[in-house]
């Protein structure tokens, strides 16, 4: 089986059905939806409440077990504690957060963060240059993310591989993981998602490079595409995978490793 750990939801009518048969081109078989974005996202400032946000979200999963809830927050709203309770209540099964205005240690987010993660749901995270038209990358570096390394019990994601930054994502990666390891009841976990971000000419260096650095990452690497649910790319997603299995294959990974990053890396971020 295979996993997309990284889809966004467009605004326009849910259609499960037809975004699962895209998928099953591609040869996916399920993967993360992430729901509308917050307010910060649009230039007016207009965004659907976080009842409809929801209820957009799961109309899009349409009560398939492969399709995996995340809610896009705004760590900085003022009820944004409040909307990771209510969102749990939906039982969503993870969040997804841009800082696109804000260091990742914001002491304001910290706060939402752990708040995340006492309900024991992952976190994944922009990182690398963002697309916005703003400055807004100097909030997106990865070792900007090293204070939630704090935060007991935190499940948290890379996306992107942090693309241009990838030595510094596997870096912090590094430094997480051993603190993880040397004190498991305290720090958090980090996961790298490999979505591009990273362009062709850099994919098989980035992938080389998460997969040799010595590091323990065989359980804590997953594949993303950045693809929208309301018109999912089969082509490209089957182009990414074909690309990065003969990288795998020059790697020499074996199958079981493979299937990790597909599947198994996937549903250990978001249950645990």
């Amino acid at each position: 089986m295979l996993y997309d750990g990284h889809i966004h939801i467009g605004r326009g009518n849910a259609d499960t059905t037809g975004l699962k048969g895209k998928m099953k081109k591609a040869g996916v078989d399920g993967g993360v939806l992430l729901s509308l974005p917050p307010a910060t996202f649009y230039p007016n400032g207009q965004a659907e409440t976080k009842e409809e946000r929801l209820d957009n979200l799961f109309e899009w999963v349409g009560g398939d077990p492969d399709l995996f809830p995340f809610y896009w927050i705004d760590p900085l709203e003022q009820d944004a504690v409040e909307q990771v309770a209510y969102a749990c209540e939906r039982e969503v099964l993870g969040f997804k957060i841009i800082c696109s205005r804000f260091f990742p240690g914001d002491v304001r987010a910290l706060e939402v963060y752990q708040s995340i993660a006492a309900n024991g749901r992952p976190i994944l995270f922009h990182s690398g240059i963002l697309w916005d038209g703003q400055p807004s990358s100097q909030y997106n570096r990865p070792v900007g993310f090293e204070p939630l390394v704090e935060i007991k019990g935190l499940r948290f994601a890379l996306a992107h591989i942090s693309w241009p930054w990838c030595d510094e994502n596997i870096a912090v990666y590094g430094k997480i993981q051993h603190a993880l390891a040397h004190r498991p009841d305290l720090s958090a976990e980090m996961f790298i998602d490999t979505t591009p971000g990273t362009p062709p000419i850099y994919r098989e260096e980035a992938l080389t490079k998460v997969f040799t650095v010595g590091y323990p990452v065989d359980d804590n690497v997953f594949f993303g595409s950045d693809c929208m649910a309301n018109d999912y790319d089969s082509v490209l997603v089957a182009g990414w995978v074909e690309t990065d299995h003969k990288i795998y294959d020059k790697l020499g990974l074996d199958k079981d490793v493979v299937d990790k990053i597909h599947r198994k890396n996937l549903l250990h971020f978001i249950h645990g």
